[in-house]
């Protein structure tokens, strides 16, 4: 039976061959918004590269563009809270399943966090939170993975993404780097208020999971169920011009109001749509966090 850290490893590997992988290996410090001092090693630049980076005594020494590389400070867990009620067993961008996409862009961080340091995930729903301790192992990745993969599969409750804020806000004192992965419902009022709360406490990093489109181009015999109320949308709705407009309209002013908090308050922040743009969206992101702290 393929692991789900096999998957995982297997999509990091197809990027590795457009020569981005190192910059996923080497994006710790963009995590941390910092690096120390500390030489490790050099190794010959890679396009993405920080120009800062280049030893420019050993390049000429040697002929050839080398980088040097240093220890990444390890002063904190990285913290997943993953969403995991049944909002999140609904369809991504790319029609397949987004609890399918939690788990690779919690596994890709996952797999960079336990190369240096330890990691933690709170999970859960409207029913309930569970937390994970902290571990620094693939068979514990690959542990917290079947139990976000579990909880979404079995998912009754419906999400509640304020209740775990509120968990992290109560019960972690430790500043930590906290991971929020979660979907497109929108920012409320209360999101924004535990966000400023965290903010004070943590670092924060925030993945949005991007749902397929409500409505198809034409009409079909898949046609689209809520995950929440079981609703099917009428087969009349799909295709029509008009309907599509006004959802496009509402969820661009809900991703504004999402960026606007987000921003504002200094939080990094990443959309995923795809299982095939997930690694490269994550890399953007890193790199985004890699000119912020610099």
């Amino acid at each position: 039976m393929t692991t789900l850290i096999t998957r995982v490893k297997s999509k990091l590997f197809i990027h590795a061959t457009k020569k981005s992988m190192h910059a996923l290996d080497g994006a710790y410090a963009s995590l941390l918004r910092g690096r120390s001092n500390d030489f490790e090693d050099l190794r010959k630049y890679e396009h993405g590269d920080e120009v800062r980076d280049i030893d420019w005594r050993a390049t000429a020494r040697l002929g050839t563009l080398l980088v040097k590389r240093t220890r990444a400070i390890r002063a904190h867990t990285v913290l997943f809270v993953v969403d995991t009620g049944r909002a999140m067993g609904a369809l991504a961008g790319d029609e397949r399943s987004k609890r399918e996409l939690a788990v690779l862009a919690v596994g890709a961080l996952g797999m960079l966090t336990l190369r240096h340091d330890d990691f933690s995930v709170v999970f859960g729903d409207a029913a309930r939170v569970r937390r994970l301790p902290p571990k620094r192992s693939e068979g514990a990745l690959e542990h917290a993975l079947r139990a976000i993969d579990g909880a979404i599969r079995d998912a009754d409750a419906a999400s509640a993404r304020e209740r775990l804020l509120d968990f992290v806000a109560r019960t972690i004192a430790r500043r930590m780097i906290v991971v929020v992965v979660t979907d497109e419902a929108p920012v409320t009022a209360e999101t924004e208020r535990l966000l400023r709360r965290l903010r004070t406490q943590h670092d924060l990093v925030w993945l949005t999971l991007r749902d397929a489109d409500p409505i198809r181009s034409r009409a079909g015999r898949d046609g689209r169920r809520d995950v929440d109320s079981g609703w099917r949308v009428p087969d009349f709705l799909h295709g029509d011009p008009a309907i599509a407009t006004e959802l496009a309209a509402e969820r661009a002013a809900a991703d504004a109001r999402r960026a606007e908090v987000l921003t504002a308050l200094e939080i990094s922040h990443a959309e995923l749509a795809s299982q095939d743009d997930a690694v490269p969206a994550l890399l953007r992101m890193l790199s985004r966090r890699a000119h912020v702290g610099a």
